[in-house]
């Protein structure tokens, strides 16, 4: 019998709970009607994840703080990995690598902000994203050698990782969130682009403020232009998100309509023209693929997340992430429908390891000989 551990304990919510409900899923599968195979998982609270054949030790106080955290990481989990015995292989889903007793070790390397510059005003508007893009540079590097593989959601985090950590390429497994350059509708372009939405979260790093003034200067400089731009941002949610509606709620073009359920975000992708993206670091850029389906045309950050979400890609077109003048010429140049910026983003090859789906990537680490 092989024992696959995986552990997140401090995974509550968002994509990474997804990641974490995604893994333990497939897992449960492999063990279906298998007693080859005894998966546990170290989690939170189990009701966020629960599957059969699954496990489960759950950790509820380690999401309490950062100290807590380390000390389970580094400590506790050295004890639970004794206690359960042999381990064929202990996979840490959120990023930093336990001190564990196991044959096979690896680590699925979730976040992109070791790589995020931060702003003095980030400071004001959410000091943790700030610790926490200095925090994660330091703890990626604990232990990380102890790894047989290293998991990553796309190819420039692995090049990225790689100097920054010092592991080797080969060393990687890339596994992207959606599979790269996915079916596209063959859809006629609209006469103009009229209707440009950005769908983000309300956090200080997503740069609405880029896109706001780009608005804000074609309204004074173009009056005459007719055109709106949703946001999924209430405007509520936290101090960036009150400040952004105060400083730019009066555009007459601006529509604050805050976060949306699945379904009617894609209907919302589905009535727009266009989609704007100016993150200042992703790990993917998940609506980026999204909107791509539909093969409508984006402006995008000319930074490398964007590139690869948008592979495939028809309709595309970038910007320096901080020039709201660059931004605001090129949604002009759409909305009076001049199209000779749009181009199609091409699909780059992945030297190394590249898997489409956690059966596909649990084959690999368990068949992985030293």
């Amino acid at each position: 019998m092989k024992t696959i551990v995986v552990s997140a304990v401090n995974i509550r919510k968002g994509g990474t709970l997804t990641v974490l409900r995604e893994c333990l899923k497939a897992l449960s599968h492999i063990a279906k009607g298998n007693d080859a195979y005894h998966i546990v998982a170290l989690v939170h609270n189990r009701g966020l994840c629960e599957y059969e054949n699954v496990e489960y030790l759950e950790f509820p106080l380690t999401v309490k703080s950062w100290f807590r955290r380390l000390w389970c990481e580094y400590v506790t989990m050295r004890k639970v990995s004794e206690s359960i015995g042999k381990v064929d292989l202990w996979l840490s889903l959120h990023d930093t690598t336990p001190n564990v007793h196991a044959d096979r070790q690896a680590v699925y390397c979730q976040t992109s902000f070791p790589f995020l510059r931060p702003k003095l005003q980030d400071l004001w508007f959410d000091y943790k994203i700030v610790l926490f893009s200095l925090f994660t540079r330091f703890a990626y590097r604990i232990n990380v050698h102890s790894n047989d593989y290293l998991i990553v959601q796309a190819e420039w985090l692995r090049t990225s990782l790689s100097k920054l950590l010092g592991v080797p390429q080969d060393k990687f497994i890339v596994f992207p969130p959606r599979k790269v350059a996915g079916t596209r509708r063959d859809a006629a372009l609209p006469e103009v682009c009229r209707k440009f939405i950005y769908a983000a979260s309300a956090d200080c790093h997503k740069n609405f403020e880029t896109l706001f003034r780009a608005v804000e200067l074609i309204e004074q400089d173009r009056p005459d232009l007719d055109f709106e731009l949703n946001v999924t941002v209430s405007g509520s949610e936290n101090r960036y998100s009150k400040w952004l509606y105060n400083h730019w709620s009066h555009l007459k073009s601006v529509h604050f309509i805050g976060q949306l359920p699945r379904e009617e975000l894609f209907r919302e992708y589905s009535s727009s023209d266009c989609l704007v993206f100016p993150s200042r670091i992703e790990t993917w850029g998940l609506p980026i693929s999204e909107f791509g389906e539909l093969n409508k045309p984006m402006i995008l950050a000319d930074l490398p997340y964007s590139a690869e979400a948008a592979a495939g890609c028809d309709y595309v077109t970038f910007f320096q992430y901080d020039d709201p003048i660059a931004l605001k010429d090129v949604m002009i140049k759409l909305i009076t429908g001049n199209y000779e910026c749009l181009g199609p983003v091409k699909t780059k090859e992945i030297d190394g390891n590249l898997v489409d789906s956690w059966e596909a990537l649990f084959s690999v680490l368990l068949n992985y000989s030293k």
